[in-house]
């Protein structure tokens, strides 16, 4: 399991669920009026859109917070946000990819600079860490979807390139160019996913020891509890009795 997803394993298990769930709902509401303001409020006739409300449903956010974003951006109060990707070094070398929704570049990036600066990082360039990454395609399913055979059958008639199963559920990747098509033909299949949508995936993972672990989950939690941030993704991995150090921390 890489990076962030022993990251959200952790902090699941630590803070306040409420104040988690406030801040997501906020992003999520974000992601779904840029949508409704880059195309049309019609879900059925913008696939962005789409995919932001199921992601929203996925996490519980209720139907009146998700339609009041959509009738913010047919309004035309909605801030214009401009999407933005940062891209830099945590401790130990791993590589790092912040995405987020700004409507002044100025202040998230200087934001995101200081992050990195007082958590062990360096923010670097555009495309100073994006080569060690592939742009693909993510579906999420959970395990009650069916076995990992049937996910696998499932996932090859629909065209992914891969499917990892536990029992958390199923992940399954596909080409980035290929995720409305793969999720419309396994959505006939299986039903609604958990998630779909666009990641940065690691080409290669960097180990890191408790130590510098430790640093990088506060970098990714730092990064995380911004507002203007969308998604971080790191190529970190750490081994289970690091995992299980800092979970008992």
């Amino acid at each position: 399991m890489a990076g962030h997803s022993q990251f959200k394993n952790i902090m699941h298990k630590k803070g306040a669920a409420d104040a988690r769930r406030s801040k997501l709902f906020s992003k999520l509401a974000r992601e779904i009026t840029v949508a409704a303001k880059m195309g049309t409020p019609d879900p059925g006739m913008n696939p962005r859109l789409r995919l932001a409300i199921q992601n929203a449903r996925a996490e519980n956010m209720p139907k009146d917070n998700i339609e009041r974003a959509i009738k913010k951006a047919a309004g035309g109060d909605a801030e214009n946000y401009e999407e933005v990707r940062y891209e830099g070094y945590g401790p130990g070398g791993v590589a790092v990819v912040v995405e987020a929704l700004t409507d002044n570049r100025n202040r998230t990036a200087g934001a995101v600079r200081s992050y990195f600066t007082k958590n062990g990082g360096a923010l670097g360039e555009t495309g100073s860490v994006a080569f060690m990454f592939d742009r693909v395609g993510q579906i999420v399913y959970p395990a009650s979807a069916g076995s990992a055979d049937e996910m696998l059958e499932a996932a090859i008639n629909a065209g992914a390139d891969d499917v990892q199963s536990d029992e958390d559920g199923h992940v399954v990747t596909c080409a980035f160019g290929d995720l409305g098509e793969v999720a419309r033909t396994l959505e006939q299949a299986l039903g609604e996913a958990e998630t779909v949508k666009a990641v940065w995936q690691p080409q290669t993972m960097t180990g890191l020891d408790e130590d510098k672990a430790a640093t990088m989950m506060k970098l990714i939690a730092a990064l995380d509890d911004d507002d203007d941030v969308q998604s971080v993704y790191s190529n970190f991995e750490v081994s289970d009795d690091v995992l299980e150090k800092l979970t008992a921390a």
